[in-house]
């Protein structure tokens, strides 16, 4: 399902541990490390995609998390050029999502990457709340920084861990200073933990 401006509409998930650090997961057979997230179905409510994307992505069920918040209205980035298919009808430039903060209440075990038959994830890991603004792909950073914005204050208030904010105007700082001058929120999470 594409809209008439050429925006798939889509979900994200940021699930957070209870200290306040968040999932962070590496796509299958790639080096990309991402948020989950996926399209929705004609027939889905934001949150319906939601809970069957967890699912499907993180084999955890609807007990296993509290929702926290989302993000109102969409927010939408575009493709780089290379990633859009001219051939393929409608054209798809881009994701316009709905992103959604979990707290995870079950145990890390609940997790399973292997839930379905064609798992997207390979490895999981917590890492701070800043840190995927380093280390997602470039075209996605403006929608994280958009969608973890947003969120940061419920963030706080649940996990009750100091969430500095991040201004969207200082994206340009995560690739224009050297890596051991960054800022000490988008430090690295920890071990990865396999499927």
């Amino acid at each position: 399902m594409i809209d008439p401006d050429g925006y798939r509409p889509n979900v994200g998930i940021i699930l957070m541990h209870p200290e306040g650090r968040v999932f962070w997961a590496r796509r299958i057979h790639r080096d990309g490390w991402q948020f989950p997230q996926g399209g929705m179905n004609t027939d889905e409510t934001p949150q319906e995609a939601m809970f069957r994307e967890l699912q499907e992505e993180t084999g955890l069920e609807p007990e296993h998390v509290e929702v926290l918040g989302m993000t109102p209205g969409w927010l939408r980035y575009r493709l780089p050029k290379r990633c859009v298919r001219p051939g393929k009808r409608p054209i798809c430039l881009g994701q316009k999502q709905v992103w959604f903060l979990l707290r995870l209440v079950a145990g890390e075990d609940a997790v399973r990457l292997d839930a379905t038959e064609s798992p997207e994830f390979d490895s999981w890991r917590w890492v701070d709340f800043w840190y995927p603004l380093e280390h997602v792909v470039p075209f996605k950073r403006r929608v994280y920084a958009q969608a973890l914005n947003h969120l940061a204050p419920v963030a706080e208030r649940s996990s009750g861990s100091i969430i500095l904010p991040f201004a969207p105007e200082d994206l340009h700082l995560l690739t224009a200073v050297p890596r051991r001058e960054r800022r000490a929120a988008l430090r690295d999470g920890g071990p990865d933990r396999g499927s």
